[in-house]
């Protein structure tokens, strides 16, 4: 699960948990200005020929943390329940998006989604 928090114009995903051993990543910063758009996705593509994984750890249709390569883009994934899925595409970024789990994911979207337009980035 990861918890965000905007400071400034960052936005910071802190990976929690196990999921740190396996997306080999604790955390995420990225400029607000650099998201292009944020959305709630109950049902991520996870199965077995949904990207290639680099590094991290998956079962597929069932767990996915890391990076993996998909439809030629890097794209962070840290999901283990995918109801509380939302995803965040960026650009001028290693990842082109980042697929995660969240504790609420409309609270999360509605909070990116209002700095996003706080800042005039969106």
């Amino acid at each position: 699960m990861v918890d965000i928090t905007i400071v400034e114009n960052n936005v910071i995903f802190e990976v929690h948990g196990w999921d740190k051993v396996w997306s080999l990543r604790s955390q995420l910063t990225i400029s607000l200005s650099h998201i292009k758009h944020v959305h709630a996705d109950p049902e991520p593509a996870m199965g077995w020929l949904d990207g290639l994984k680099i590094a991290g750890a998956a079962v597929p249709n069932i767990f996915r943390a890391g990076t993996f390569y998909q439809q030629g883009e890097l794209v962070f994934w840290d999901v283990r329940h995918p109801e509380n899925t939302i995803v965040i595409e960026l650009s001028h970024e290693r990842y082109k998006k980042l697929i995660i789990e969240v504790a609420n994911p409309q609270a999360e979207v509605q909070k990116i989604s209002t700095a996003l337009r706080a800042s005039n980035v969106e």
